[in-house]
């Protein structure tokens, strides 16, 4: 009679695959728990009470007087600035309240609109666009701006830095200055020194003129 016949593989083939297929689990269960952490660090910050309004100015140099407005479509809280008088490109964007720069680069696309091609073409989006947190759940965006921005993503600002030079990147049809603040996820009604802008809804268009509170702190 013929003996044991053997194939030439280990008769325990099977066996190495359920260790293997533990350590796949493990990993997989790692790599959950750590994708779960990853969220609660994101968004438990956002679940606490947002701090106290900061004492926010307008985005503009101290003491000039400028146009506030919107229009249907605009969004809700979303506040355009145009200068009364002087030139608008490349005037300076100032940071309205102390805070650390988040985002500074491109929102969207540029498009071809400058001082030497004013009737350029259009991008999308904000364009060179600035975002700052003021601390406390508070934040304001800057878009549209000239040309890069003139800050950097970990940048600290004081009141009154300036941030970028005022321009028509992205979605604009002229130079202006789009600016929001924030509370937590939520956009709110800009307030200037302490006063609200009066600009709560876009389903009507809105003019209001404002000087510039945004100067230099006295030592």
């Amino acid at each position: 009679m013929l003996g044991p016949v053997t194939t030439g593989r280990p008769t325990r083939a099977r066996s190495h695959r359920r260790p293997r297929s533990r350590a796949i689990r493990v990993v997989l269960a790692l790599v959950a728990v750590a994708a779960v952490l990853g969220v609660a660090v994101v968004a438990l910050p956002m679940l606490r009470p947002a701090g106290p309004r900061p004492l926010f100015q307008m985005p503009v140099t101290c003491g000039e007087t400028w146009q506030l407005s919107t229009y249907p479509g605009h969004d809700d809280y979303d506040v355009d600035f145009f200068p009364v008088e002087g030139e608008t490109w490349g005037r300076p964007v100032l940071a309205s309240y102390a805070g650390t720069v988040t985002v500074a680069g491109i929102n969207g696309s540029l498009g071809g609109r400058n001082p030497e091609n004013p009737e350029g073409s259009r991008g999308r989006g904000g364009g060179y666009w600035v975002k700052i947190d003021h601390g406390g759940k508070w934040e304001t965006q800057y878009l549209h701006l000239l040309e890069p921005p003139l800050v950097t993503v970990g940048q600290k600002v004081a009141q009154g830095d300036q941030i970028g030079r005022l321009g028509s990147t992205g979605n604009s049809g002229a130079p202006h200055l789009h600016y929001e603040q924030r509370r937590g996820w939520d956009k709110v009604e800009t307030h200037f020194d302490g006063t609200p802008s009066g600009i709560t809804t876009d389903e009507r268009e809105q003019i209001l003129r404002r000087v510039s509170n945004n100067c230099p702190a006295v030592s």
